[in-house]
C-alpha cells in the first residue's frame, strides 16, 4: 500500500474516533442536561426534590417566605376542608376567640353607616374607667380615621386591639357635643363570654344560648345554670343554633354533666390514632333536668359532639334543622414563627356508631346553599339520608350518619311572613339603621332602663310603626297595606329588640323580645 493511502486511512481513522466521541459526549451532555433523579418509594420525596431544584437552579432569586405563605393553604387543602394553615395574625385572632379574653380597650360597637357606634361599654373594661358611653361615634383611633372611609370592620377592631399596657387615643363624637372628644385609654385583658345570654323563660324553663366552646365556656355554664336552678328551672332549652365549635373538652365536659355514669359520649379514631371512648362519670349536675337543644345548619363541630351524646343517649329532644356536618378533630401544630396548622387526625363518632362527617365535594363549600335549594330549610321531606348508615339510639330510635344530625322535630325556616318589604329591608339593614337612630333619640333614657318591663313600658309609648315606616318610605322602601300586614308585627319586634341591645341589659333585652318570633322556641313551648 503507498505512503499516501496509508496516511489518508490513517486520518479517516482519527476523525471516525474524534466523531463518536462527539457522540458520546453529547449523550452525557444530554443526561446531565435531564438531571433524571430516581424517586425513593415515598411520594412525598417528589415535593422533597422539586423544592431542592427550585431552591439549587432557579434562574432568580426567590423569596422562600412568599412561596411558603401561598403553597401551604393549598397543600393542606387538598387533604380535607377542615385542615387549613394560619398565618401569624389569623392564628393569633383564632386563639383569641377561643381562649376567653384579649387585650383591648373594652366596647362593643356596630357599623350600619360606615361609623362604629358604641352599643356597649364592657363594665369594669378600660373604656368604661376612661368615660366612653354607648352611643358614641368612634371617628379616629390615634391618628387614623376609621369613620367614612369605608374602613372594615375587622380593620377597626385591630386599631383597637394591642397590647395589654399599651396607650391608645379614641376620638368620638357624642350627642350634644359639637367637637370630638379625645379619650386616652390603656388597653387590657378584655373577657370573651361564650354564653350569650341565661334568662327564665316561663316559671320553669331557662334558656341559655351558646355561641361557642371557647376555654371558658364549662364554668360559664355551670354559673349559668346555678342562676337559673335558683330561679326555679326544672327544663333548660339550650340553644347551640349558630356555634360552629371550638374546644372538644368543653364539649365533652358539658355532656358529663347531663349524662348517667358510664354513658359513652363519643369516640374518636384515626390512621394514627387508635380507638378513644369518652364515658360519663355520673357526677354531672344537671343530669335531674328535661333538657331540648336546639341545633340548625350552622350548628358544628363540638356542637355536633354535644348534641349527638344527647341524642343517642335519648337524653335530650332536639329541635331545629339538620346541623353542619363536621365529624373531623383537628390538633394544633404551632410554628416559631406565629403561624401553625389545624391538621385533622381523626374522625369522631356518635355513641351509636354514627360518623357525621358530610361527604368532601367540590360543592362541600356551598352545602348550605344547596339544601336551600333543594327545600330542606322548609321541608322534612327533603332532607338527603343515606339508608346504609342507620344507626339505633339507646332507646331504639333510628339516627342516621353521613352528614349532619338530623334533629327530633324538624322546625321548618319560617317563611309566612316574608314580602318583598321584608326582604328589601333585610338587604338595606333598615332595621338595624332605624333602631340606631332611634336609640340615639332616646340614649338618656335607655341608660337608665335596667329591666324588662320598664323597657316594654317606654317603648310602647314610642310611635315605631309609623316612625319605620316613615324612614323606610324615605329610602324608597315603601310597603303596600298587604305587605305591613304580613310583616309588620315581624319587624317591629326585631326594632324593639335591637333598641332593647343599647339598654344596660345588652342581649338580656335583646333575645327576650328576639325570641318571641321565633317558631322554634314555640315548637319547643309548645312541647313543654
Amino acid at each position: 500500500m503507498e505512503p499516501r493511502t496509508k496516511n489518508l486511512l490513517r486520518s479517516l481513522g482519527w476523525w471516525v474516533i474524534l466523531f463518536l466521541l462527539l457522540i458520546l459526549i453529547g449523550r452525557l451532555w444530554q443526561q446531565n442536561r435531564k438531571k433524571e433523579v430516581r424517586i425513593p418509594e415515598s411520594d412525598w420525596a417528589k415535593l422533597q426534590l422539586v423544592l431542592q431544584s427550585v431552591d439549587r437552579d432557579y434562574v432568580d432569586e426567590i423569596d422562600q417566605k412568599a412561596v411558603t405563605e401561598k403553597i401551604l393553604p393549598d397543600l393542606l387543602a387538598a387533604l380535607d376542608p377542615h385542615s387549613v394553615y394560619l398565618p401569624p395574625v389569623e392564628l393569633k385572632e383564632a386563639e383569641e376567640d377561643l381562649q376567653g379574653g384579649f387585650d383591648g380597650i373594652g366596647i362593643q360597637f356596630s357599623v350600619p353607616n360606615d361609623t362604629a357606634i358604641v352599643s356597649q361599654v364592657i363594665v369594669g373594661g378600660p373604656s368604661e374607667k376612661a368615660g366612653l358611653l354607648s352611643g358614641d361615634r368612634v371617628v379616629q383611633v390615634d391618628d387614623r380615621v376609621i369613620a367614612g372611609v369605608n374602613m372594615p370592620q375587622d380593620s377597626m377592631v385591630r386599631l383597637m386591639k394591642g397590647k395589654r399596657g399599651t396607650r391608645v387615643e379614641i376620638h368620638v363624637m357624642r350627642e350634644g357635643v359639637a367637637e370630638p372628644l379625645v379619650f386616652p385609654i390603656i388597653r387590657d385583658v378584655i373577657p370573651v363570654n361564650s354564653v350569650d345570654v341565661a334568662f327564665m323563660l316561663n316559671d320553669t324553663t331557662g334558656y341559655i344560648k351558646l355561641s361557642k366552646f371557647a376555654r371558658s365556656t364549662y364554668l360559664e355554664f355551670l354559673k349559668a345554670a346555678l342562676s337559673l336552678r335558683e330561679q326555679g328551672m326544672r327544663r333548660l332549652v339550650f340553644d347551640l343554633r349558630d356555634n360552629t365549635g371550638g374546644y372538644l373538652d368543653q364539649a365533652l365536659l358539658l355532656s358529663n354533666e347531663f349524662l348517667e355514669k358510664g354513658d359513652l359520649i363519643v369516640y374518636m379514631e384515626g390512621r394514627n390514632r387508635p380507638r378513644s371512648d369518652v364515658f360519663a362519670d355520673g357526677k354531672g349536675s344537671c343530669r335531674d333536668l328535661s333538657l331540648a337543644v336546639l341545633i340548625n345548619e350552622a350548628s358544628a363541630s363540638s356542637s355536633e359532639i354535644f348534641a349527638g351524646a344527647m341524642q343517642d343517649n335519648d337524653r335530650a329532644t332536639l329541635y331545629g334543622l339538620r346541623s353542619f356536618g363536621k365529624g373531623l378533630v383537628q390538633e394544633p401544630v404551632f410554628f416559631s414563627d406565629g403561624s401553625g396548622i389545624r391538621l385533622t387526625v381523626a374522625r369522631y363518632y356518635s355513641p351509636s356508631g354514627r360518623c357525621i362527617q358530610k361527604p368532601y365535594s367540590d360543592a362541600y363549600g356551598y352545602d348550605i346553599y344547596e339544601r336551600y335549594l333543594h327545600g330542606e330549610m322548609t321541608s322534612v321531606d327533603s332532607i338527603k339520608v343515606n339508608d346504609s348508615l342507620q344507626f339505633t339510639t339507646r332507646g331504639g330510635r333510628t339516627v342516621y350518619g353521613g352528614g349532619g344530625i338530623i334533629p327530633d322535630v324538624f322546625v321548618p325556616l319560617d317563611t309566612t311572613r316574608y314580602t318583598d318589604f321584608l326582604g328589601q329591608c333585610n338587604r338595606q339593614s333598615l332595621q338595624v339603621k332605624f333602631a340606631t337612630r332611634m336609640s340615639d333619640r332616646y340614649r338618656a333614657s335607655l341608660r337608665e332602663i335596667h329591666d324588662l318591663p320598664a323597657l316594654n313600658r317606654f317603648l310602647d309609648g314610642l310611635p315605631l310603626k309609623d316612625e319605620f315606616i316613615a324612614y323606610t318610605t324615605a329610602a324608597g322602601v315603601k310597603p303596600t297595606p298587604q305587605e305591613w300586614e304580613i310583616s309588620g308585627p315581624l319587624l317591629l319586634v326585631q326594632i324593639r329588640a335591637l333598641i332593647g341591645r343599647n339598654t344596660p341589659m345588652n342581649d338580656e333585652a335583646f333575645y327576650p323580645i328576639w325570641l318571641t318570633t321565633d317558631n322554634v322556641m314555640e315548637a319547643v313551648l309548645k312541647d313543654g
